[in-house]
């Protein structure tokens, strides 16, 4: 395997990011509609972060408790070793990462999907795709670049050279190959159990912006007094 690639990868999970990044500040630079939406979409932005804030301060005494067990339990074993538990935390930590920034850029595209939707669903559309895209690229992003970075850190610390060619399948490099690898799968524990836990909130609130032109057109057939001239 080709050393040059193995320290490519974590420029990909980079690109990542800088995609979010744009695509957040393009949807913060689209029109939020009246004084009264945006009023609105501040009091849902403002509950929805403060659950965020409540929510990941118990999940990180979860995580501080499993990663201290974790470690405990592997630190005698041939097979694995202490260190999973560095990639529980940094899986863990790059999954709530991930769903903080997602649930910031869902709030502000759920007010701008609705805004859109007044001229036309297209528009909305658009809006609402590259809202939830923001979740979803930086997951992949956060993700590439925790996992490999743990991945080039573990062959550094064990001396693994991924290069060179196995004697044998009891070579060495083989067995301490398989060791990192079962050391890098508490990266998968760690943001799985954090995704688990802030599934129906953190995972579904990308696909909200979606709903927001079915959110307007019922409220307006709710409510006999609203008319297209009302403004909401």
């Amino acid at each position: 395997m080709s050393a040059l690639f193995l320290r490519l990868v974590p420029s990909f999970g980079v690109i990542a990011l800088f995609y979010a990044l744009f695509a957040s500040n393009w949807i913060a630079r689209q029109d939020f509609g009246t004084e009264r939406m945006k009023e609105i979409a501040g009091y849902i932005r403002q509950g929805a972060m403060a659950f965020m804030s409540r929510e990941y301060g118990v999940l990180a005494i979860f995580v501080g408790i499993v990663a201290l067990l974790l470690g405990i339990s592997n630190a005698s074993s041939n097979e694995s070793h202490a260190l999973v538990a560095l990639s529980f935390v940094v899986g863990a930590g790059c999954s709530a990462l991930s769903g903080f920034v997602g649930m910031r850029v869902a709030t502000l595209a759920n007010v701008r999907t609705a805004s859109a939707a007044r001229t036309g669903l297209a528009k909305a559309l658009g809006v609402a795709f590259v809202g939830g895209s923001v979740m979803g690229m930086s997951v992949v992003g956060l993700g590439i670049l925790g996992l490999s970075g743990l991945f080039l850190l573990y062959l550094a610390l064990f001396g693994i050279d991924l290069t060179s060619v196995p004697a044998n399948l009891q070579d060495p490099m083989l067995v301490e190959t398989k060791r990192v690898l079962t050391i890098l799968a508490g990266f998968s524990l760690g943001a799985s159990s954090i995704a688990l836990f802030a599934r129906v909130v953190v995972v579904s609130i990308p696909k909200r912006p979606m709903l927001a032109p079915t959110w307007w057109a019922r409220s307006r057939r709710a409510s006999p007094k609203m008319t297209h001239a009302t403004p909401l």
